[in-house]
């Protein structure tokens, strides 16, 4: 096993809401292209992207906000997280990215790779209870593969699945852009989310 980290940015194949006035589907890749950005910034890992039950149109749209060599390929809807990690090679860890959090500060990912130095999973939870992101440590535990969190999993159910103490890293808490409430959350005065901010302003 090698010690290469990667993170994939999942995706959903559609838009599902957006803010007043602005398309749903524009919406979405505002999203994905400004997180995208903020993880190909990183340093020390390789970067893919994972589109939950994508079809060829819909990977190539998404290809189109990548950098060259960015791998992009679809994810199960079945288990879209265990899906996108597992196709993203060979690795020590693997950390999915929920496609709505495009001021999320770099930093974050890194702390959840040092979690799982000694844990299955790793997660940053978002202030409404769901999950911002999640890392898993490979070989995939057992106990992973059976629960097989996504986004949407509450802290609270992993606590109460895993099967030893510290099985279950948390990092920092960030926030998800999943409705017209969160946006009162982005800081303006952070750099970056420039595509999300644009789209904002019109």
């Amino acid at each position: 096993m090698t010690d290469r980290r990667v993170v994939v940015l999942v995706v959903p194949a559609s838009g599902d809401w957006a803010p007043p006035g602005r398309d749903p589907e524009a919406w979405r890749l505002a999203l994905a292209e400004d997180t995208y950005e903020v993880l190909a910034g990183l340093d020390r890992v390789d970067v893919a992207v994972a589109v939950v039950g994508g079809d060829e149109a819909a990977l190539a749209e998404i290809a189109a906000l990548t950098w060259p060599g960015t791998a992009v390929y679809p994810a199960d809807p079945a288990r879209p997280i265990l899906s996108a990690v597992e196709q993203a090679g060979t690795a020590a860890a693997v950390v999915a990215v929920s496609h709505d959090v495009p001021d999320l500060p770099g930093l974050l990912i890194g702390k959840l790779f040092r979690a799982l130095g000694s844990a299955d999973i790793a997660v940053c939870p978002a202030d409404d209870g769901t999950l911002a992101a999640i890392g898993v440590r490979f070989p995939v535990a057992e106990w992973v593969e059976a629960f097989s969190p996504g986004f949407g999993t509450r802290l609270s159910e992993l606590e109460d699945a895993k099967p030893r103490r510290h099985a279950v890293g948390v990092g920092p808490g960030w926030h998800r852009l999943q409705g017209p409430a969160d946006l009162a959350r982005l800081d303006p005065g952070l750099e970056g989310w420039d595509v999300t901010r644009s789209m904002l302003s019109k």
